[in-house]
């Protein structure tokens, strides 16, 4: 399962920006950024785990939140 930058800050309920930032700054528990060699974005991973955790919901639920 992959989760989006998009999908994650829909759950959240906040702002693509504010979890894009909260990976960079490893202020956000379930994943981090990466910067690209030689340019100025970023990569992204969320672990679907740790991110579920977070939201306190399980991989299915989260799986199903997902799917909508």
């Amino acid at each position: 399962m992959k989760i989006t930058i998009k999908e994650a800050a829909r759950i959240l309920e906040r702002s693509e920006q504010f979890v894009r930032i909260g990976l960079q700054r490893n202020l956000l528990p379930f994943g981090f950024a990466m910067k690209r060699s030689g340019a100025r974005k970023f990569d992204y991973f969320i672990n679907p785990a740790q991110f579920a955790a977070y939201c306190g919901v399980t991989l299915a639920d989260l799986e199903r939140s997902l799917s909508q």
